[in-house]
């Protein structure tokens, strides 16, 4: 038994030798989607807190940050999120894109997928209250019903 112990510490050990990479992109303000937006400020912080860590270039990255296995766990996090929705990017996507994505917003707002469970454990202030939730999708709806609205001229 004390052998296996002594294992995994030297494991654990020669894990940290592998840090991720927490350099996020430069933003470019003329493509964030809460200036672009004008985004009411209420809005924007909500979007901030519980969306920006891993839907944006403006990651914040906690102490656990430091600490593999958690670390690459958390990057993958990161990767997955920008990936599929990146609020930093926003004024890149064609405008039939943009309203899919918001979409996908509502949706996982409403359905109460985002932000995920496993975030709130060093981010207490990114859950969302039903107010909150109605808020973010009521404010979703507007700017995909304006999206599709340009679209049609």
């Amino acid at each position: 038994m004390k052998k296996v112990l002594v294992i995994l510490l030297v494991i654990f050990i020669i894990m940290q030798f592998f840090p991720i990479d927490k350099t996020n992109p430069v933003p470019t303000p003329g493509m964030d989607f809460l200036r672009i937006k004008d985004t009411p400020s209420q809005i924007s912080t909500i979007i901030s807190n519980s969306c920006y860590d891993c839907h944006s270039n403006e990651t914040k990255y906690p102490w656990y940050s430091n600490v593999a296995p958690f670390s690459w766990i958390l990057k993958n996090h990161i990767d997955e999120g920008r990936k599929e929705f990146n609020f930093s990017t926003f004024a890149v996507y064609e405008p039939k894109i943009q309203a899919h994505k918001l979409q996908e917003c509502i949706e996982m707002i409403e359905k109460k997928e985002m932000p995920l469970e496993s975030y709130f454990i060093g981010h207490q202030d990114a859950k969302l209250t039903d107010q909150q939730r109605k808020l973010l999708t009521d404010y979703f709806k507007r700017e995909k019903k304006e999206t599709e609205r340009k679209m049609s001229f």
